[in-house]
């Protein structure tokens, strides 16, 4: 095959597989005028066949995608300028697959069809190379936003060094479920007393044993501090009559234990990391909308947990706290835009879904297609991953 016609859509995946698969020469994309006229969205295209190791040439056509004559007009004049194409008609809405299908019929045009239901491509007419081909393609993180022309920007965790620390997380995730009710106002006094190693890189933590927080006065709990030094997480623990002070065990476990979040966050990292499920994982991604010379003005958002099975990503949210409508509504947003139909959002809290409030919530989570765990309600080890391979039909 040397050029293949891709009806674009609105669901990045579908314009890209076929050619990952089949490896045309040249791939050319009937496309909105917007799309045509975007060059991130050109430039994220042609970044993702480079960053997936796909020699081919992107040419991108403008045209009415639902204006049916037109577009027929444009199908017409595309395949006799390429007269050795083949037509994907995976994508691009009713009136696109419909025209196709017909101009494809009409013209003797080759055509072939992806099935994401089955994972699987499917000859329509004159391609046998197609005929139940299994699309073999697995992704990672940062592909997923590349395709839709977005970037992955560095997070708020180093990723390379997490392999390392899954121990780490499981010590936290131990002493943050035993002491979760208090957890919150105890990470603002482990903020208060190592503030001067947030600047210097300092692992030393030292004060008195009541500090003030932003909600009043915080005392440590002694038994909090205890947990986290049998559990490994800091060490050279010194308790005075008013004086406490100790070691953090390493700079990402200072982070975790100045932060509320990174307990839950790190604990579903570690068990999709572990569980085998996923080709890639990634703590704290970030993603640019658009181009990086966007600078300033970069419309950037995080996703706490990311994973990739095949073609399949999990948007993952994570919430130390009640679940708010806009959280719901940015990570729907999020899945649409950078996964597309196929793809699953879900929310992990470790608030009990049992708690005031949870019923409108998961409501509108059911409407927006956004799956809700609670860590704390699941049981032990593995639990959230297995409901995500569930979730995946594993």
């Amino acid at each position: 095959m040397k050029t293949l016609i891709e009806l674009y859509d609105d669901r990045p995946m579908e314009n890209v597989l076929a050619t990952e698969v089949f490896r045309p020469e040249r791939t050319v994309f009937i496309c909105p005028e917007q799309v045509a006229a975007s060059d991130p969205l050109k430039k994220g295209v042609r970044q993702y066949f480079a960053w997936r190791g796909v020699d081919v040439e992107c040419d991108f056509i403008p045209v009415d995608i639902l204006n049916a004559e037109e577009l027929e007009i444009t199908l017409r004049e595309t395949l006799k300028r390429y007269p050795d194409c083949v037509l994907d008609i995976s994508g691009g809405g009713d009136t696109a697959l419909f025209t196709a299908g017909m101009v494809a019929d009409n013209t003797g045009t080759p055509a072939f069809t992806y099935s994401r239901k089955k994972n699987l491509f499917f000859n329509v007419r004159g391609a046998p190379f197609a005929e139940r081909v299994p699309c073999p393609v697995r992704l990672d993180c940062a592909s997923c936003f590349m395709m839709a022309g977005g970037e992955m920007l560095p997070g708020r965790e180093d990723n390379a060094l997490l392999q390392n620390a899954m121990e780490d997380m499981a010590a936290l995730w131990r002493v943050f479920s035993r002491f979760r009710n208090i957890w919150n106002r105890q990470i603002t006094y482990l903020q208060r007393i190592s503030q001067q190693g947030q600047a210097t890189g300092s692992l030393l933590a030292e004060g008195e044993r009541t500090v003030k927080g932003d909600r009043g006065r915080v005392t440590v709990d002694q038994a909090l501090l205890e947990a986290l030094r049998d559990g490994g997480l800091i060490r050279n623990l010194k308790t005075e009559e008013n004086k406490i002070s100790f070691t953090f065990k390493s700079a990402l476990v200072r982070f975790w234990l100045r932060d509320v979040g990174s307990a839950l966050e790190t604990k579903v990292y570690m068990e999709c990391a572990r569980s085998g499920i996923f080709d890639d994982v990634c703590l704290s991604a970030v993603v640019n909308w658009e181009s990086r010379e966007r600078g300033s003005k970069q419309v950037t958002n995080e996703i706490d947990v990311m994973a990739v099975r095949g073609v399949k990503p999990v948007f993952i949210s994570c919430k130390a706290t009640e679940i708010k409508t806009e959280a719901l509504n940015e990570l729907s947003i999020l899945r649409d835009r950078f996964g597309g139909e196929g793809s699953l959002a879900v929310i992990v809290t470790s608030v009990p879904l049992s708690s005031r409030g949870s019923r409108a919530m998961l409501a509108r989570a059911q409407e927006l297609n956004i799956r809700v765990i609670s860590a704390v309600e699941e049981g032990g080890d593995g639990a959230v991953a297995e409901r995500l391979r569930k979730l995946y039909g594993l």
